[in-house]
């Protein structure tokens, strides 16, 4: 009997993308989430020149790296971590997986709107999950009220909070205030919290402000070179506990790591010190994206919402989650009943790719989907962006869209 696991929707969906142009089909993918960015020039180079390093290191990582990482996150937004609290591995997803492995039982509470891979990989656990239900009249936020509301699915001891943000799917992040009062919450019930903070560097406004600041007593924060330096299949992740973190869970932590990915691939970790070089020196390039990704975010969401698919702005990341209740009668009579039968449709008339809201956690009865709005070649680093010459494909998806719902 084999354990149940399906592959993930984000990465399916990029599978079945690739057929259909490989068919000639002509598409908008709006489906899946990669930067469209490439690393920068020097991070480029210091790969190229690092390929002869076959060697191991270290399961944590090596140790310039790590001290690297701990002075650049301190740097960016006060996020202070010593660099032997700190654990590097191919992608933040296995590490998010090991933080989860490291529990015999735990209660798991998840948002909804989550990103796919949370629930799966705890249920391939045996972990109990609990969703915890957001609104978009709450803009898809975790509050002390919901958390309060789901406490009540637990069926064990220990308790782990994973948060996103900025999210995905929502592009959405939190408030200083709305920070403060989850982790007070968080405090009160010991719960570990997961801050899977992949986008932080690309809030929109530069502005992101790390969880473990706030609750520094049980903060796993997870981060990595896939969004922010656009290099998502080089596989590298780094997992940065908190001071309150046990000496315990950090070694079992490194051993979950020596059992199963052994390290980061070394010419990666070295390409990897370049990127971390300091945060001063990656700023312009990473405001260059942001301006970017703010851009065309903006007027995706002004389009949409004109067409009463109601949208929140984005904050980070690249990514919409809009919401297309307003026009359920319509929908009902092409036969929608659920996010998936919306999505099928719009790929099926319009050759738009969107994901499901039910893929991320949310019920049936809501017709929402993710956008990530990347459907664009970057231009060379720094160089000046024109939303109508560099992102056509963006901009034709959106008129799909709006056109589609208004006509049906």
């Amino acid at each position: 009997m084999f354990r149940k696991a399906q592959e993930s929707q984000t990465l399916l969906i990029n599978s079945q993308s690739k057929r259909l142009e490989e068919d000639n089909i002509d598409i908008v993918k709006f489906g899946f989430g990669q930067s469209p960015f490439l690393p920068p020039m020097a991070v480029q180079e210091a790969l190229r020149k690092s390929v002869h390093h076959k060697e191991y290191s270290s399961v944590q990582g090596d140790k310039e790296l790590r001290e690297l990482i701990s002075n650049f996150h301190e740097e960016h937004n006060g996020l202070q971590i010593n660099p032997e609290n700190i654990l590097t591995a191919p992608g933040s997803k296995i590490l998010i997986f090991n933080v989860l492995l490291s529990f015999q039982k735990v209660d798991v509470f998840i948002p909804a709107p989550a990103w796919v891979s949370y629930a799966p990989q705890a249920q391939l656990i045996g972990h109990n999950t609990i969703k915890v239900v957001t609104s978009q009249d709450q803009r898809w936020r975790v509050t002390p009220e919901n958390l309060a509301e789901s406490i009540r699915f637990k069926q064990h001891k220990d308790s782990v909070l994973i948060l996103n943000y900025p999210g995905n799917p929502d592009g959405l992040t939190y408030s200083e205030d709305e920070l403060n009062a989850i982790a007070n919450y968080c405090r009160d019930l010991n719960m570990l919290v997961i801050s899977d903070e992949i986008y932080g560097l690309l809030d929109h406004c530069m502005t992101h402000h790390s969880f473990a600041n706030y609750y520094p007593e049980r903060t796993i924060t997870t981060t990595g070179l896939s969004k922010w330096c656009g290099a998502g299949g080089w596989r590298f992740g780094a997992a940065l506990l908190s001071d309150g973190i046990s000496l315990e869970m950090k070694q079992t932590l490194i051993g979950i790591g020596s059992e199963t990915y052994s390290c980061a691939p070394s010419p990666v970790q070295i390409a990897a010190k370049e990127a971390y070089v300091s945060f001063r020196d990656r700023k312009r390039y990473i405001q260059w994206q942001t301006s970017i990704l703010s851009l065309v975010g903006n007027e995706c969401a002004n389009n949409l919402n004109d067409a009463k698919i109601r949208t929140f702005k984005p904050q980070g990341g690249f990514y919409l989650f809009p919401d297309f209740s307003l026009h359920e009668e319509k929908l009902q009579g092409l036969n929608v009943k659920n996010s998936n039968d919306l999505c099928q449709l719009i790929l099926k008339e319009i050759g738009v790719v969107i994901l499901p809201g039910m893929a991320f956690g949310m019920s049936e009865n809501d017709l929402v989907a993710r956008l990530a709005y990347v459907d664009f070649d970057a231009p060379k680093e720094y160089s000046n962006f024109v939303i109508e010459n560099h992102a056509p494909k963006v901009l034709l998806g959106i008129k799909l869209l709006t056109e589609w719902i208004e006509n049906i």
